[in-house]
């Protein structure tokens, strides 16, 4: 009885479970029907409006001319014509429809300083001005996007875009279809040479026409020469992949552009190099960190060096020398504005070293830049290491240089006269190299943001410092060496302000 009472309650269960899922069905299918009953007017109508009957185009094809059944099939006929490019331009979206990024304007150069006071009526640039300098993601274009699916307007509106993006997109597609016909012309109508390409003219010169318009719009109103640079290797990239596909039909589309871009970007290069020369150091505050206009230089170059080591070009390269020649000359300008000449030689390494640090994280160690900018931070290093070293250990140093002098000249009774001097250096450098190196490291490490550099720099003085003791301890008479602390007490302790970042 129980088996039996527990068998009629699993049957109640799944019975109550069927119902349940026939509901559910019930009510979707009650809310399609609601929806296709909703629909059904409007789109009834839709298709009437657009569908062309048979009983229309045999009205048309047999129908003659003179007959007034005629005239009201083409009439019927027109007005679908009508309806459908009414509907083919409705939702219509193109690659200029997106959205933009933000836009660089003429007040977005690389020498005009972010305090600057505008007029009441001045238009604000970008809320973040380093994006104008810095590549980030956007030289993916050239790389892992080269051949990436176009952009479709319909599914990417609400997104953002560089237009070296959006020109990607649209060149590509050009590249594609154009090569495409091309090659069918040719295989089809069976022609090749200047015949082939002039086929090619009359089927997409209207639309190449429409392209090179769209692109000196755009180019007439830029700022961004990032975005100008990009667009314009974008072009050597997609010429090779024609030639690749045997298709010179684009080349003097491909010239056409490059004669829009590259005159374009060399006025807004210089206009930049330019802000750099007319920057008064005087405007700005006086700290010995990087400098956020250094900075903008550094972020730029490795930007258009790393972009033109596979495509090299002279134009581009004579203007990189002459920005790097007056960026150079600002970072003089502004080391000038410090009176001492250590805090001069603090902010010419902080900004060599930034410089350097950017050049070599985007391009090759060995780029002309970054050989240029090693060389100088190399030469203000060593002469800060004698800077600093001079308040601490200057009488030694200078009696070290005095007496070599004069020992290479063979002068004798000349060094016996700095023999008593010597004693009080003996006594006054072990009396005090510890402190000082203490003294030492504090000031290296608080001049300096990048610990890499200022330990660095802190190694180069006390190696420098190392060579000075082994020079002035050949210099000592025997009685006056066992007086001198011992070189093996001076390492220990030097060990111990050696960091490892």
């Amino acid at each position: 009885m129980e088996s039996m009472l527990l068998g009629f309650q699993n049957d109640l269960g799944s019975i109550s479970s069927e119902i349940l899922s026939l509901q559910r069905k019930s009510i979707s299918m009650s809310q399609e029907l609601s929806n296709r009953q909703a629909i059904r007017g409007q789109l009834s109508q839709f298709i009437d409006d657009m569908a062309v009957p048979e009983s229309l185009i045999a009205g048309i094809m047999d129908c003659p001319v003179t007959d007034k059944d005629f005239v009201s099939h083409l009439q019927v006929l027109n007005h679908k014509i009508s309806f459908v490019k009414e509907q083919s331009f409705k939702e219509y979206k193109s690659c200029w429809d997106l959205q933009y990024e933000e836009c660089t304007t003429k007040e977005d150069l690389m020498g005009i300083e972010d305090t600057a006071n505008r007029g009441l009526f001045h238009k604000s640039s970008l809320k973040h001005k380093g994006t104008v300098f810095t590549i980030g993601n956007r030289g993916d274009v050239l790389a892992q996007q080269l051949e990436a699916p176009i952009i479709v307007p319909h599914t990417q509106s609400k997104n953002r875009y560089y237009y070296e993006a959006l020109f990607r997109s649209e060149q590509y597609a050009l590249v594609d279809n154009a090569c495409r016909e091309y090659l069918f012309l040719s295989e089809f109508f069976m022609v090749r040479g200047q015949p082939a390409l002039n086929l090619f003219n009359q089927i997409m010169g209207k639309t190449l026409q429409l392209l090179t318009k769209n692109l000196e719009t755009f180019v007439a109103d830029c700022y961004d020469t990032i975005a100008l640079f990009l667009c314009f290797h974008l072009i050597l990239r997609y010429q090779l992949m024609c030639h690749k596909r045997c298709v010179p039909a684009l080349d003097k589309y491909w010239e056409t552009l490059q004669g829009i871009i590259l005159p374009r970007f060399e006025q807004i290069f210089r206009m930049n190099i330019n802000s750099i020369r007319d920057c008064d150091p005087t405007k700005f505050n006086r700290e010995l960190g990087p400098h956020y206009i250094t900075r903008r230089y550094a972020e730029f170059s490795a930007a258009l060096v790393g972009i033109s080591e596979n495509f090299p070009n002279e134009l581009v390269n004579r203007l990189l020398a002459e920005l790097q020649e007056e960026v150079e000359l600002f970072i003089l300008r502004m080391a000038g504005i410090f009176p001492q000449r250590k805090e001069q030689l603090i902010y010419l390494i902080n900004n060599y070293d930034m410089i350097l640090n950017i050049i070599m994280e985007r391009t090759r160690d060995n780029s002309k830049e970054a050989e240029s900018f090693r060389a100088r931070l190399s030469t203000k290093s060593a002469e800060y290491v004698e800077e600093i070293l001079s308040p601490h250990f200057g009488e030694i140093m200078q009696f070290v240089k005095e007496c070599e002098h004069l020992n290479e000249k063979g002068q004798v009774e000349e060094l016996k006269k700095y023999e008593n001097k010597s004693l009080a250096l003996v006594q006054n450098f072990s009396n005090n190299w510890k402190k000082s190196l203490e003294e030492l490291n504090r000031e290296v490490l608080l001049s300096f943001p990048n610990l890499v550099t200022g330990s660095g720099l802190l190694q180069l003085a006390l190696t420098q410092l190392v060579q000075y003791y082994h020079r002035f301890h050949k210099l000592l008479g025997p009685n006056m060496r066992t007086q001198l602390t011992n070189i093996h007490h001076i390492m220990v302790e030097m060990k111990k302000y050696k960091t490892n970042y």
